[in-house]
């Protein structure tokens, strides 16, 4: 069993030929949305990748709840601790020009309300593997690091978005997954020992007894053990869209740690996953299935 605690959103996509400018006004040439939030989407990946998964989370009593939760039931996600609350369920409103760039602004809505509360009352248990990001309130990711350790579960922190502030509590953390920016912004403060990335994972690994885990897009994965350093390759793809690669990548390597591959075999499915989600456009619908990712590994060699 996987639990992932984590946002619920709904993302709002218009693309424009062009970004604009502070108080300009640019004409859209289409408009979608799609369910997103990292809780959600790394729920998915985890389920597609064949975990039994459940969701800790909450929506709005709005029109958004069911169009942002319905992938996620449609795959057979067990939903009974999402909750409504009166907060307006989470959105993402999204601009991407014709070139691919793109402005964000997320309102957090009901994801502002997954408590500590919520942690408690799920009775986490010895075995279970819990997947966190920093999209809901910081003391409740560290409410489920803490309640993790103490229940015997296995607990992965996907250290995004960056806040300076979960620096007191990344040790807590069995597996912390980054990206390359992120675990730079976290090693300044840190004062990691080295001079290169990878000299401050081993000094990170070593330091907290865990595992730390760099991902580098087309370049592949890094991960540091106390014991160990691992460069895992992907595959090569032709991007169309990014933005669900990484919570690709994480909801994979939980469900690969969950069924007991070793490390470096679990780094390799997520790390073709999460590129084989660069494919599609929309973070949860690019989200390929299990059997897609075996395909890839087959050709990959």
């Amino acid at each position: 069993m996987i639990t992932i605690i984590g946002s619920i959103n709904l993302d709002l996509i218009a693309r424009v030929e062009r970004l604009p400018t502070p108080g300009e006004t640019v004409p859209g040439m289409e408009f979608s949305t799609a369910p997103g939030g990292k809780g959600a989407n790394q729920a998915l990946a985890a389920r597609r990748a064949g975990a039994h998964v459940r969701m800790i989370g909450a929506v709005g009593a709005d029109a958004f709840a069911d169009e942002a939760l319905a992938l996620l039931d449609e795959a057979g996600i067990d939903l009974s601790r999402v909750k409504k609350t009166r907060s307006p369920t989470g959105t993402a409103m999204i601009l991407v020009g014709s070139d691919g760039e793109n402005m964000i602004a997320v309102v957090p809505g009901a994801n502002a309300e997954v408590l500590p509360s919520d942690v408690d009352s799920a009775s986490l248990s010895r075995g279970e593997f819990v997947l966190l990001q920093h999209e809901v309130p910081l003391e409740t990711v560290e409410a489920a690091l803490r309640g993790a350790r103490a229940a015997g579960a296995v607990s992965l922190l996907n250290t995004a978005p960056f806040h300076v502030d979960a620096i007191g509590y990344l040790d807590l953390a069995d597996y912390v997954i980054a990206n390359e920016t992120e675990f730079d912004l976290y090693a300044m403060p840190l004062a990691l020992e080295g001079d290169g990335r990878e000299e401050k994972m081993r000094a990170l690994a070593r330091r907290a007894g865990r595992t730390i885990v760099v991902t580098r897009g087309a370049e592949g994965v890094l991960a540091a053990t106390p014991d160990e350093f691992l460069h895992v390759p992907t595959v090569e793809v032709t991007p169309v869209d990014t933005v669900g690669a990484g919570d690709t990548f994480c909801g994979y390597l939980a469900a690969g740690l969950s069924e007991g591959l070793a490390l470096e075999a679990a780094l390799r499915q997520a790390a073709i996953a999460g590129a084989l989600a660069c494919l599609k456009r929309g973070a949860q619908p690019s989200i390929p299935l299990r059997a897609e990712v075996e395909a890839a590994a087959g050709r990959s060699g």
